[in-house]
C-alpha cells in the first residue's frame, strides 16, 4: 500500500527515502554537524517537515547499524498527524566515546503507521489469563 506523505525540506539536498523497494522504514538525515557526547543525548535538527495523513502517525526508530556498532539509539518516537513543524530526532549515545553526526548522515528511520483509537470501557474485573498479574521475568526466561 502506498500513501502520499508531503515533505518540506529546508535544504533540497536532503534525501529522505526508502533505500530498497521492500524497506518498511524510510531513512532520516541530519541537517547539521553535531557531536553526541559519550553517555549523553542531543536533539538533532533534520530541516524537514511532514504532512502526515489523518489516521496515521510516523514512528521514529533507531538505525540498526548505528545501534549495534556505536550505541546510538532514538527516543521520543511518535509524530502525530497534526504536527507540521520540523522533525527533530532525539539521539542517545550509550557508548563511552563521543559520536560525530555529520550533515546528511542517516541518523534514524521512520515508519508510517495507521493509528487505531481505543474506546475505553471501565470494568470491575478483567478476564483471567494464564499470566495474570505476574510482572517482569514471569516467563522464566
Amino acid at each position: 500500500m502506498e500513501l502520499e506523505l508531503k515533505i518540506k525540506k529546508e535544504d533540497p539536498s536532503l534525501d529522505w527515502k526508502y533505500n530498497h523497494e521492500t524497506d518498511a522504514c524510510f531513512d532520516i538525515q541530519s541537517n547539521v554537524d553535531m557531536i553526541i557526547p559519550a553517555r549523553g543525548k542531543e536533539i538533532i535538527p533534520t530541516g524537514v517537515s511532514l504532512s502526515i495523513p489523518d489516521g496515521f502517525m510516523v514512528q521514529i526508530k533507531p538505525r540498526s547499524g548505528l545501534s549495534a556498532k556505536h550505541g546510538i539509539e532514538t527516543g521520543a518516537g511518535v509524530i502525530d498527524s497534526d504536527y507540521t513543524g520540523e522533525i527533530r530526532i532525539v539521539l542517545f549515545n550509550h557508548s563511552d566515546q563521543d559520536y560525530m553526526i555529520n550533515k546528511y548522515d542517516r541518523i534514524a528511520q521512520a515508519e508510517l503507521r495507521p493509528v487505531y483509537k481505543a474506546k475505553f470501557i471501565e470494568v470491575e474485573e478483567l478476564e483471567e489469563t494464564e499470566r495474570g498479574a505476574k510482572r517482569f521475568g514471569s516467563s522464566g526466561k
